[in-house]
């Protein structure tokens, strides 16, 4: 069974997907741009403050689903430029001390321009 996460701590979904699903015993989180829910707008301040928004809407869905970063199991990270890779990093390493298994990979782009995209897989 399939249970439907949405919270409006984080931004809405922007196509047709929800923010996260629950199915066995796992959180899969879709993938997160730098959208302040507050305003539905991409968060400014340069790269390191858009990759916080991104783990403020990860953090917001997990919580939401009744988990936290302690227990990603798996990341995909996506870059639109991978000499973004140290500064989103040293965003990462603060949230994800777990050091769940990841895959980070350079994109031609993300939706709306975004500078980074991260989706995640929870345990409860």
């Amino acid at each position: 069974m399939l249970k439907i996460i949405s919270t409006k701590e984080a931004p809405a979904a922007v196509g047709p997907y929800s923010q996260a699903i629950v199915s066995g015993g796992l959180v899969f989180v879709s993938g997160q741009i730098p959208i302040d829910p507050a305003t539905g707008r991409m968060a400014g301040g340069g790269f390191g403050a858009q990759a916080e928004q991104v783990m403020k809407n990860i953090g917001a869905i997990l919580s939401a689903a009744g988990t936290g970063f302690a227990n990603t199991v798996k990341t995909v990270c996506f870059l639109a430029d991978m000499s973004d890779f140290a500064a989103f990093n040293a965003v990462y390493e603060k949230y994800f001390t777990g050091k769940p298994a990841r895959s980070c990979v350079a994109v031609a782009a993300l939706p709306k321009n975004a500078p980074v995209e991260v989706e995640v897989v929870a345990s409860l």
